[in-house]
């Protein structure tokens, strides 16, 4: 998609709030950044794009005050200034919503978002009413709907992810960095917080905007810096720039194609969902998948479309329906019946639910075969060195050792490891839910061309997924899911946006909840 054709508005030259002059910053022998350098201006949108690796984690945490650069410096309005730790930087007026919410889930939405600010009555008593109302005011100018009373155990990623923004936004901050803040979205939710980041923009500040999404990257930004390798590349007007340009600086060659789907010729039904419903969530869901086919569940965030493939794998019960692997009836409830059976699940929150971030690369890889690979019951580590090593060579994860912590790793490659965990049971069935979220489009086209892939070699393969171009270039067929149903099942030929849009916000459904 060539953007050039509809450029940001031109920026306002706004004078230089925040800036940062050659900055390294090396951990071992490892250098994260080197000679980095960065100006966010007053009342305007700035993009930071990059692979996963090129620095941009470590250049966010240099602003939020969890790193200090260890050469360069960082300015803000023109003086040099130490962000010691994270209070100095919200201090200085610099607010950072993170990629991966971070709340603590037996806190109240409302004390996690003025968590040590929460206002006070006296005898130093909380003031309750003070506190909900003051949530509710942040709500409101995100025009969501969430009750500050509410634990934030148990909310979905999208709500987590308001909760962190309302936080940032609390702040009343000069400087917004927003690091994938958009990752498990829907549609109407971005254009919402797209509306309050142009809206701060308009008042003066300064926003740093970190994405892979590359739509939102020239619909909502002014300037676009691109980082490689820990240094800085180029920084340009948005209307000087294309998608392709952008991607060529940021991966050193030309990325082919985003979506390398193979053709295939569907072979038998391996997957058959009957009349599956859980009430209040999703009602008398039916579909097929056949090896060989790659299916895609889109629609709205919040329209069931995970709650039904956590129910299809047995994470979650359902009240009423059927599944069946390769015409084998599964009790629902058991993920280890579906396992059993062949099915594979990616879970959306690789982190929280797809790996043990304390663990190492090659435990986490072995997790779902650790008592096939065991002998009399032990499982010795030379076993399980070798089966990860050849699945981390299989998916290209790049590691330092095997034996260090997933948590290490790139967002891309923590993703790798948990395709490589379950792509180890060979299953006749892999679910994956946003498997590209919150990872850099050089990653990304080798997610799509592994997916490929095992789709061409018999796999049968069902994907969960926000981003439309992602369903469009991937799919055999498009199932549309809107507020818990099933409304349309849309054939690769006559997919397109209008169509899976139309679909999602009920206004072109074509089923009456089953498959055709």
């Amino acid at each position: 998609m060539d953007h050039a054709s509809a450029p940001a508005a031109p920026p306002a030259e706004g004078r230089v709030v925040l800036a940062l002059e050659d900055v390294g910053k090396s951990f071992g022998a490892v250098a994260a950044l080197r000679g980095a350098q960065l100006e966010l201006r007053a009342g305007e949108a700035h993009a930071l794009v990059g692979e996963n690796g090129a620095g941009k984690s470590t250049l966010v945490k240099i602003l939020a005050g969890v790193h200090g650069p260890d050469t360069g410096r960082v300015l803000l309005d023109g003086q040099p200034v130490t962000l010691a730790d994270p209070a100095a930087a919200r201090a200085a007026g610099i607010a950072v919503i993170y990629q991966e919410p971070t709340l603590f889930p037996d806190l109240s939405v409302a004390e996690n978002i003025f968590m040590g600010r929460q206002p006070l009555l006296s005898g130093r008593r909380i003031d309750r009413r003070g506190l909900a109302q003051r949530c509710r005011a942040l709500f409101d100018r995100l025009g969501v709907a969430l009750d500050p009373d509410r634990p934030a155990r148990g909310l979905s990623i999208a709500d987590q992810q308001m909760v962190e923004i309302a936080k940032a936004l609390s702040f009343d901050a000069r400087v917004l960095v927003m690091d994938e803040p958009t990752a498990a979205l829907s549609g109407v939710e971005v254009e919402r917080l797209f509306a309050v980041a142009r809206s701060l923009r308009e008042s003066g500040a300064a926003v740093l905007f970190i994405s892979h999404r590359f739509d939102e990257v020239f619909d909502l930004c002014d300037r676009i810096t691109v980082m490689r390798d820990g240094q800085w590349v180029s920084t340009d007007l948005a209307r000087d720039l294309t998608v392709d340009a952008v991607v060529r600086r940021m991966v050193g060659r030309e990325v082919s194609s985003l979506f390398p789907k193979t053709d295939v010729t569907p072979g038998e039904v391996v997957l058959e969902v009957r009349g599956l419903t859980r009430r209040g969530v999703f009602s008398d869901v039916s579909f097929d998948v056949r090896a060989g086919e790659i299916v895609a569940l889109a629609g709205l965030v919040g329209a069931g479309r995970s709650e039904i493939v956590r129910a299809v794998f047995g994470v979650d019960p359902y009240d009423a329906g059927t599944v069946r692997v390769a015409g084998k009836e599964l009790r629902g409830g058991s993920p280890a019946v579906a396992m059993a059976a062949g099915l594979a699940l990616v879970p959306e929150d690789r982190r929280q639910q797809g790996l043990v971030m304390e663990l190492s690369v090659e435990r986490n890889a072995t997790l779902t075969r650790r008592w096939k690979l065991a002998r009399g019951g032990l499982l010795s580590s030379r076993t399980e060195r070798a089966q990860a090593a050849e699945w981390s060579k299989r998916l290209q994860v790049k590691a330092g050792k095997l034996s260090d912590p997933v948590s290490t790793l790139s967002g891309g490659n923590q993703q790798k490891v948990v395709l490589a965990k379950w792509l180890s049971t060979e299953p006749r069935v892999l679910i994956v839910d946003e498997p590209t979220r919150g990872i850099d489009v050089g990653t990304k086209s080798e997610v799509h061309r592994l997916l490929s892939q095992l789709a061409a070699e018999g796999l049968a393969v069902v994907m969960v997924s926000s981003e439309l171009p992602e369903v469009l270039g991937m799919a055999d067929r498009v199932l549309v899911v809107s507020e818990g149903r099933l409304v349309d099942d849309i054939p690769r030929a006559r997919a397109d946006e209008d169509s899976v849009m139309l679909a999602a916000t009920g206004q072109g459904s074509s089923l009456a909840g089953g498959a055709r």
